[in-house]
């Protein structure tokens, strides 16, 4: 399923989180890679949940993190997360969309 997001150019790579923060899924992500993109998951959803209870809100739709190794976009699927790394911030557009189809939210 997510392997489809590395066909995008700039998509570094992908990996669907757990809630219980392991991967369900991945792409294109070295075991190196892996406890970082795990940290940023974590520390994600950390925010996340600060600002849906400051905001009273129960829905996220992404957040966007501009980190050393590049963008990272994080995607709620159900109780799962959805972290796509790519190369630019030019190319968030593109990714956002074939996130979004990849998902069936377009």
């Amino acid at each position: 399923m997510i392997e489809s997001l590395m066909d995008v150019r700039g998509v570094r790579h992908t990996a669907l989180v757990g809630p219980d923060g392991k991967i369900v899924a991945k792409a294109g992500l070295t075991e190196t890679d892996l406890p970082a993109e795990l940290t940023l998951v974590a520390a994600g959803r950390a925010v996340i949940g600060s600002l849906q209870s400051n905001l009273n809100t129960p829905d996220w739709q992404e957040l966007l993190l501009d980190v050393d190794g590049g963008p990272v976009l994080l995607t709620p699927h159900g109780n799962q997360v959805l972290l796509t790394a790519f190369d630019d911030v030019a190319n968030l557009g593109r990714v956002r969309f074939a996130v979004r189809r990849l998902l069936g939210t377009v």
